[in-house]
């Protein structure tokens, strides 16, 4: 009986001093660091509008080793190359081993950051790796790469034109745009008053008439644009269709009041229904009963400047052959509105 006592006294023991070591609980400490396994270093990314929903590429990497069984946080951190990451950019955060990015995604995140558009910049890439509370969490770091990425902008690059019409500020002067990245050929529509000028942006997109070049006339205001000693240039107070050329060192600047014309419209193909600029909105209006056929818009009661809707969408192109089908005859309030450099648009509107 004694021994039987004893046999089962240890047992316990045995139980008891099992259960103390597996309440022993293990200390998480760096081990080593994940490690980007693809993309390849020195990849070449071309990132495009048209393909923004597609993936651009996914970053693979080993787990990170804590000497614990608990899952980390991974966040991929991106820099200018050659900065050791001395301000590194979040670029996406996931308890995977594995990240995509969409063109949009990569090119927001460049292009928020001043990586310039359609120039291909090198961007170092690395994976933290974070275990625990985000106060006393435990970092470690992986390998570097480097990708090669061009990113694109959607923006057209504009100038602003300040003058006696808004108080000679260019950051809060309106603006006209180019037809694309990297042209040269500005237009847009503006109220004018008097004299102005036009103001480019310095390399961080600042409107200042201390950074940017700024543009006036070389004094014979025979249409030459000017950077030095150039004389403001000036027009009669009117709403105006501006062209200027800052390569070419070209300007034109053309009065425009408008109206509809077309056989849905009182003046049939003959002669504009005038509409009426509204200076709050920087939109032009006519109220008028139209027949269910077709209009277009156009300036100065000529065919010099008009504009129709090719694709029905409700955007206007400059002298489309298309006209703008009006669904019903009825009384409608019509709205032409200019204001956007390069997007102009209309509503017809039944009352």
């Amino acid at each position: 009986m004694k021994n039987i006592l004893k046999t089962t006294i240890f047992a316990f023991l045995l139980i008891a001093l099992g259960s103390c070591e597996n309440d022993i609980e293990a200390v998480a400490t760096p081990q080593s660091g994940a490690k980007l396994l693809s993309p390849a270093s020195g990849t070449e990314l071309v990132l495009m509008q048209s393909r923004e929903n597609e993936v651009v590429t996914t970053l693979v990497w080993d787990y990170s080793d804590f000497g614990v069984e608990t899952a980390a946080t991974y966040t991929v951190e991106i820099a200018k190359a050659g900065t050791e990451f001395a301000a590194p950019i979040a670029a996406g955060t996931t308890t995977d081993r594995f990240l995509s990015w969409t063109h949009k995604e990569l090119n927001g995140l460049l292009s928020a950051n001043g990586f310039p558009p359609f120039v291909q910049s090198s961007v170092d890439v690395r994976i933290k790796a974070a275990l625990g509370t985000a106060a006393n969490a435990i970092v470690q770091y992986s390998n570097v790469i480097i990708l090669k990425v061009t990113p694109y902008t959607s923006e057209l690059p504009q100038l602003a034109v300040p003058g006696n019409h808004q108080g000679w500020n260019p950051v809060t002067a309106p603006r006209i745009a180019s037809s694309a990245f990297g042209k040269t050929d500005y237009e847009g529509y503006i109220w004018l008053d008097g004299e102005h000028k036009f103001v480019a942006p310095d390399a961080a997109g600042v409107y200042d008439w201390n950074k940017g070049p700024d543009y006036g006339d070389d004094g014979t205001f025979t249409g030459k644009l000017v950077e030095k000693d150039e004389k403001n240039l000036t027009v009669t107070a009117g709403y105006y269709f501006i062209n200027a050329d800052t390569k070419a060192l070209t300007y034109k600047e053309t009065r425009t009041v408008w109206g509809i014309i077309g056989d849905a419209t009182p003046g049939g193909w003959d002669n504009s229904t005038p509409m009426t600029y509204n200076s709050t909105t920087k939109v032009w209006t006519v109220t008028v009963n139209l027949t269910d056929k077709q209009i277009k818009f156009r300036a100065n009661n000529a065919w010099d400047i008009n504009y129709g809707d090719t694709g029905a969408d409700g955007k206007l192109e400059f002298n489309s052959p298309d006209n703008i089908k009006v669904a019903a005859a009825g009384n409608y309030t019509v709205t032409l509105d200019l204001s956007t450099p390069r997007s102009y648009k209309y509503t017809l509107t039944k009352n």
